[in-house]
């Protein structure tokens, strides 16, 4: 699993979209996001959300893609829209 460094401070979310995080987790449900990337480009896809770990002060959602095992890190703060479908 590929870690993120960014050189942004880590902006904490909001109580309310962190419970909807572990929600999500919880039920197993399938997200589609809206991220900007370290390198700030804007990403779209739908992902299975299978975590949320703390790295270096900030906090990632550990997701992957529909049908694959590989994970990867988005940091919380990076997201922009989040969709339960």
């Amino acid at each position: 699993m590929n870690e993120i460094k960014s050189d942004i401070p880590y902006q904490a979310i909001s109580c309310d979209l962190h419970s909807q995080y572990e929600l999500a987790i919880m039920h197993k449900n399938k997200l589609f996001l809206t991220w900007r990337n370290k390198e700030g480009i804007v990403t779209e896809t739908d992902i299975s959300p299978v975590d949320i770990q703390i790295k270096n002060k900030a906090e990632y959602l550990v997701a992957k893609k529909h049908g694959k095992t590989d994970v990867f890190l988005i940091r919380l703060d990076h997201i922009i829209e989040m969709n339960v479908f």
